[in-house]
């Protein structure tokens, strides 16, 4: 016979059921707006999450269009991780259109940024270049990242999704969106600096799923560990090159933090995004610069049209050297399908082009 305790302690559980989140059995859902991004917070949310990729393996974010099935994905979202510095130009809209109401997590919060300024467009050394101190506001969330009230549940917006794809094509035929802002925002290319976006990934899943916090901080122990090797391989690696060997022509201007903290100089003639044009001032500058220092390097990208740099290679002395991936992950079965893979294939393809 059934006890009045056992049908009142039935109810109580049932109570507490009806009012936990709807995917508190469930992988946690989230989004990453790039490849590169989605791949370290799938290294750390592990089973626990249902990752979103907005813009997938050989994407350039730089002109992304984000669609209706972006929208919806974002407006469903508990978690949304964003890189910040202005890299996606395109996110304010989407957001918007989606009425996203969980956290946004900013990947690059707590680092200090290369100014675009602080360099010529050409490839002069950047390695002792000071950074600018006061860049505490260079995101307006990144303050907001850990503090962001969660939501039970989110409604479908196909009406603003499909409003926000129009305002989209409108937008990208003015190439707005797409210019970058005072910043670098291409930090990942730092193994170094992807610790911090490990710390920040944990620390925004763990505070949407506290249930499930020590098994994120657990992966980004053991991720880190990882990134920590890598970065000693790269400097070991690029460290062994001559010093007369360590200038490099890529398409556009990505490798500021790479060139900082392993090294090297890099040239290009667009700038810091893919969808800026060179001028012909620009690329009659960039082969006298080849010819000058005697550049042997030139190096294609995987997000880049090749033809300017095969141009340029062309008039001058110089040869393609091999293809780098600076800005999104390749196809599983290419060389740079993760993270870790990318920054060392980079690394390697650096050092092999200029005679290491």
């Amino acid at each position: 016979m059934t006890s009045r305790r056992t049908l009142l302690a039935s109810a109580a559980a049932l109570s507490v059921l009806s009012f936990a989140p709807a995917w508190a059995d469930e992988p946690l859902p989230v989004v990453a707006t790039f490849s590169i991004l989605g791949d370290m917070v799938d290294a750390i949310g592990g089973d626990h999450i249902a990752l979103t990729t907005l813009v997938g393996p050989s994407g350039d974010a730089h002109v992304y269009q984000p669609t209706p099935q972006a929208a919806r994905a974002v407006s469903e979202a508990e978690v949304l991780f964003t890189n910040g510095l202005e890299f996606e130009g395109w996110l304010d809209r989407l957001v918007e259109a989606a009425s996203f109401d969980g956290a946004l997590a900013v990947a690059t919060a707590g680092i200090d940024p290369i100014a675009y300024d602080d360099h010529d467009d050409h490839g002069e050394d950047h390695h002792d270049d000071d950074h600018h101190d006061d860049h505490k506001d260079h995101d307006d969330h990144a303050d907001e990242e850990h503090h962001d009230d969660h939501h039970d549940g989110h409604k479908e917006h196909d009406d603003h999704a499909d409003h926000e794809e129009h305002d989209d094509h409108a937008d990208h035929a003015g190439h707005e969106g797409h210019d970058h802002g005072t910043y670098d925002p291409h930090t990942w290319l730092s193994a170094k600096l992807a610790v911090t976006y490990a710390d920040n990934i944990a620390a925004a899943l763990a505070q949407a799923d506290p249930e499930n916090a020590g098994d994120y901080y657990a992966n980004r122990a053991a991720y880190v560990s990882e990134l920590e090797a890598l970065h000693v391989e790269i400097t070991a690696l690029i460290g062994g090159l001559p010093a007369d060997k360590r200038t490099v022509v890529t398409s556009h201007d990505a490798f500021q933090y790479f060139a900082r903290d392993y090294g090297l100089v890099f040239a290009a003639p667009q700038g810091l995004s893919t969808d800026s044009e060179a001028s012909a001032k620009d690329v009659s500058e960039m082969i006298e610069h080849i010819r000058h220092d005697g550049i042997s390097a030139v190096l294609v990208e995987n997000i880049a049209d090749s033809r300017l740099l095969e141009q340029i290679a062309s008039e001058t002395d110089a040869t393609i050297g091999g293809t780098l991936y600076p800005g999104a992950l390749s196809g599983e079965d290419g060389p740079a399908a993760t993270y870790l893979d990318l920054m060392r294939h980079n690394a390697t393809t650096l050092s092999d082009a200029l005679g290491g």
